[in-house]
């Protein structure tokens, strides 16, 4: 590992203690090896003006809810160091009573709450203060033998505190075993099982000991021939995925996201022959089973009795180590290893299943290596249960706010580039959705920024690459729930007696036979999905159609009633479809200034007379459509099926 200090850039930074720290903060976040979303902390001791003036000492510390990666001014909090020390004195206090007490002493009410470490960062009597969860670090403390192979490492530059539970008793426990040590003496503090802690006066200096000691370590497991495995060749089981996303979601009682990594590395590690035994001995610290639970589901061929497995030894897990009035979480299971395809992250939404899937790509390597230098040997059963259902860790639950109407749903938009695919795209993600976004247009791919999208440049008309998408969607998010069927155009307005066989096999194509072979290849994976719908986006030419749109109207006729008998058929599979019939929607890609011109002129109409034709005189928009579309595949819609509903403003000739 290298120091990534760059001098011009902290100059930048020198002028202020809390820039500097920003600074470091930040380049501890970039190493992954060291610190994982949201862990790891770091302060810096600085004198502040309070309220009325006064100058007071206080610890700049990480705030809970930061992450080191892109941490600012505002995800620190100051806390009085007379109150901090203060607290370190006392015998036992409750860690609920610890954030309440570092609260009241916090400079800045509207700072979040600072870090459960802060006590132990106020006693340690240096300036900056860096604490990380080091993976090569982790790997040699976990294991049978650990505290002496960390002194083969460090010899007596470090200081070496056996496991204590995180918060207050650890920082009760520091303080006790170092009140009367050099701190000068040593280059840094090893927590068995837990992580590493630098310090200096110098920002700079703490930040390089604390690249140098992971270093060191990562040294001595390459010469102890302690590294992961990286062979294998994954196999693609994607209706085994849904079905296994289905399982999870059930036993979690929310829907989920399932991520599949099958880099060589976790086929490796879903190979080992004995996967069973170290894959479920534990996490490499025991922060890691807030996100991730104690350990993986470990898959076989019956994906149903594994996820079953997992839930009866969950609760076995929880009724041995629970003390009376404790509720049990729910059993459902974070992580997967499954043997031949490597692992399953599962998350709430995309961006959570990410960041469980990195602890479990670390764990795997970690647990390699700690296997590989004399055995994985992590903290026992009962302390990672302390730290998962820990009291603090408890009411960040109960305060968690209500969910996204589609958090955890997977969902596909055809023709999603422009116009009414766009907007439902857009709206979905805005509903907590993962979206896979198809389009002809190569737009598509960088339309949104967000870990829940998913844009595929795709011909729908082309069944081996429509095939393809709907195959990627699932090996992105899991599985499929959600499918708006909404590729189309509008073909040049001819009379039938003029209309050529090109313009009418297109429209054929695009307008009906894409969206019946979409269905043909979705339907399986909605059969496994989460309260599946399907929604068709027909037009109201459907029931009224006018001069000049035989080759438009006849395939959205045929489309109509494509999902009719997909109503009827796939009723007893619980997928409900429907058919929202819009009037003309001027904001999309179909309708440029000539196509335009030319209806209105054959309805002798201006454009803006042709626009408000309709009798509330208002036209449709993208978004409009949209929000309806959402709604069909909603709650809203959870006992309607067959329907065809306009959104047109009201025609006449329909009324």
């Amino acid at each position: 590992m290298k120091s990534r200090w760059s001098e011009k850039e902290a100059e930048s930074y020198s002028a202020k203690l809390k820039s500097m720290r920003v600074y470091t903060s930040r380049l501890l976040g970039q190493e992954t090896e060291l610190v994982l979303h949201g862990g790891g902390n770091t302060s810096v001791k600085i004198r502040e003006r309070d309220f009325f003036g006064k100058e007071v000492e206080t610890l700049f510390v990480k705030g809970s809810g930061w992450d080191l990666t892109t941490i600012e001014e505002a995800g620190f909090a100051s806390v009085r160091m007379d109150a901090l020390l203060k607290l370190a004195e006392c015998d036992k206090i409750s860690d609920t009573d610890m954030v309440e007490q570092q609260r009241i002493a916090m400079l800045n009410p509207k700072a979040p709450n600072a870090s459960v470490e802060a006590i132990l960062h106020a006693i340690i009597p240096k300036r900056f203060v860096d604490h990380t969860h080091a993976d090569a670090v982790l790997a040699i403390t976990n294991t049978e033998n650990g505290e002496n192979q960390v002194r083969e490492v460090y010899g007596d530059r470090v200081i070496v505190i056996p496991y204590v539970m995180p918060g207050f008793p650890l920082a009760r426990r520091v303080y006790e075993l170092t009140k009367d040590i050099d701190w000068d003496a040593y280059d840094g503090m090893i927590l068995m099982n837990h992580g590493v802690f630098t310090f200096s006066d110098d920002t700079r200096e703490s930040y390089e000991s604390m690249i140098a000691l992971a270093s060191k370590a990562e040294e001595y497991l390459k010469k102890s021939g302690a590294t992961h495995l990286s062979p294998g060749e994954p196999l693609r089981n994607l209706l085994s995925l849904a079905k296994l996303r289905r399982l999870v979601s059930e036993l979690r009682g929310v829907p989920v996201v399932a991520r599949i990594d099958r880099s060589p590395s976790t086929v490796g590690y879903s190979n080992l022959d004995n996967i069973a035994d170290i894959g479920t001995r534990g996490p490499l610290t025991p922060d890691h089973s807030i996100f991730a639970k104690r350990i993986p589901a470990i898959l076989d061929a019956n994906h149903e009795a594994s996820i079953e497995q997992y839930k009866s030894e969950y609760k076995s897990y929880f009724e041995r180590n629970a003390s009376e009035g404790m509720t049990c979480l729910d059993p459902a299971p974070r992580w997967a290893v499954w043997p031949e395809h490597g692992i399953v992250s599962f998350g709430l939404n995309a961006k959570n299943a990410d960041i469980i899937g990195d602890i479990a790509r670390h764990t795997a390597k970690v647990v390699q290596m700690s296997e590989a230098l004399g055995g994985w040997t992590p903290l026992s059963e009962k302390d990672v249960f302390d730290l998962e259902y820990w009291e603090l860790e408890q009411d960040k639950l109960k305060s968690a706010k209500a969910p996204l109407e589609f958090q955890g749903k997977v969902a596909i938009v055809t023709g999603a580039a422009s116009g009414i695919g766009r907007a439902c795209a857009e709206d979905l993600l805005a509903k907590g959705a993962s979206v896979a976004a198809l389009d002809i247009d190569p737009a598509i791919i960088t339309l949104f920024d967000s870990t829940e999208y998913l844009g595929i440049e795709s011909d729908v008309t082309n069944e081996k690459t429509l095939k393809a998408a709907i195959d990627l969607c699932i090996e992105s998010f899991g599985g499929l729930d959600i499918v708006v069927s909404n590729a189309g155009y509008f073909p040049s307005g001819e009379y039938i007696s003029d209309l050529g066989d090109e313009d009418w096999t297109r429209s054929l194509d695009l307008n009906l036979n894409s969206h019946k072979n979409l269905l043909k290849f979705a339907i399986p994976y909605l059969k496994l999905g989460l309260d599946p719908a399907i929604v068709i986006v027909a037009t109201r030419n459907v029931a009224a159609p006018g001069k000049r749109a035989s080759s438009y109207s006849v395939a959205k006729a045929g489309l109509t009633q494509l999902g009719r008998i997909a109503a009827l058929e796939l009723a007893e599979d619980g997928i409900r479809v429907n058919v929202v019939h819009p009037d003309c929607v001027y904001d999309t890609g179909i309708w440029n200034e000539q196509t335009l011109q030319s209806r209105a002129d054959s309805y002798g109409f201006t454009i803006d007379e042709y626009k408000t034709r309709n009798l509330l005189k208002a036209p449709v928009h993208s978004k409009e459509v949209a929000a309806l579309i959402s709604a069909m595949a909603g709650p809203l819609f959870a006992k309607t099926t067959g329907a065809q509903v306009p959104i047109d403003g009201g025609s006449e000739r329909v009324v």
